[in-house]
């Protein structure tokens, strides 16, 4: 399939900086797959459109504070996002400027009020931006991130380091429900729940599971190659307990609907899923979903609007059509929906 098949116009002014006052008052798209049907509501009435005995799938990953700042002894600026930790005192890190810097070079990390926190070192540049540094911190990569980090939102919503903004953003670039650190971007669709939403959802007899998937880096990694088969998708770690594969499975075969909230949920349930069957798993997946694909898990999803030629695109085309999916997007566009991270919803169903 030609990448260029998943891709659409957007004006920029339609791309959020900013999220929705109230969380579950963003707008919500509802396409009705099979009669390509669109009705035009809000987050908060999602209830509407959900039966006694569906089953909603939230991804309970906790998004780190993984974009610090770095001076080298020249002066020069650095921005750095943080991937994971190695042993103790090493960090795989993406950092800008990186082809400036030699290896075993010492390097200044700044913390959130743009002072010196402690010095790190260059050990070994890896592909793609990619490098290691051994980190002079005393605490533990989370403990210091929380010092030295900003939220890591995608390169299209512009920030600089103010701090009000940072705290704002540290707050609602996070989902209510995330328990489990480890992600360094968030899963969009589920910022729009808030608490009492969740609540008034369970009384109406809709079930919840979780489940958890560290969404990397390469969730904004666009496709650059001419067709989708070529392009290498990213690998990101996840899991899924006894008791929320059971309440997944009971759902399942009592004839509710499996409705995952995001595509993070997705990969999960359909990398997990056997013969329309859930099991504990903790595992990595690199699943690549995209038109053609056959579902086993999942009935519907909550997702927000994607980026043209993207993997994301090209899961939620998969699921209901891509021709489908490009009337939405464009249905959206005329309407001014908000679009990407901090933007509107869909509800598939």
């Amino acid at each position: 399939m030609k990448t260029k098949e998943l891709d659409y116009s957007l004006p920029p002014e339609l791309i959020a900086q900013q999220p929705a006052k109230n969380r579950s008052r963003s707008r919500l798209l509802v396409l009705e797959r099979q009669k390509g049907l669109l009705t035009d509501t809000r987050f908060d009435k999602i209830g509407e459109f959900l039966r006694k005995g569906d089953c909603l799938v939230l991804n309970d990953t906790k998004v780190l504070p993984a974009k610090f700042f770095a001076k080298r002894r020249t002066g020069g600026s650095l921005e750095g996002l943080f991937l994971h930790q190695q042993d103790n005192a090493f960090w795989e890190v993406m950092l800008k400027g990186l082809g400036k810097i030699k290896t075993g070079e010492r390097i200044q990390l700044m913390d959130i009020a743009g002072e010196k926190f402690c010095c790190a070192e260059l050990m070994e540049k890896k592909t793609e931006g990619k490098c290691l540094l051994k980190v002079e911190a005393e605490e533990p990569a989370q403990k210091t991130l929380e010092k030295i980090g900003f939220p890591p939102l995608p390169p299209y919503i512009r920030r600089d380091t103010d701090l009000d903004q940072a705290a704002e953003d540290r707050l609602r670039y996070q989902t209510v429900y995330a328990s489990n650190p480890g992600a360094v971007a968030a899963p969009t669709a589920g910022l729009h729940f808030t608490k009492k939403l969740i609540e008034e959802l369970k009384h109406k007899g809709i079930e919840f599971a979780y489940v958890t998937l560290a969404v990397g880096e390469g969730t904004f990694k666009p496709v650059t190659t001419e067709t989708l088969e070529e392009h290498q998708i990213h690998q990101e770690q996840f899991s899924i307990d006894e008791t929320n594969a059971g309440i997944i499975n009971r759902v399942k075969k009592t004839g509710g609907r499996i409705i995952a909230v995001g595509t993070t949920s997705v990969r999960v349930l359909e990398t997990a899923g056997k013969q329309g069957q859930l099991s504990a798993t903790d595992d990595s997946t690199r699943l690549f979903i995209r038109p053609g694909y056959k579902f086993k898990i999942v009935d519907a999803m909550i997702t927000n609007f994607h980026l043209p030629q993207s993997t994301l695109i090209a899961l939620v085309g998969a699921f209901a059509g891509l021709d489908t999916i490009l009337a939405a997007y464009r249905h959206a566009i005329e309407n001014h929906y908000r679009f990407y991270s901090y933007g509107d919803a869909m509800l598939i169903i």
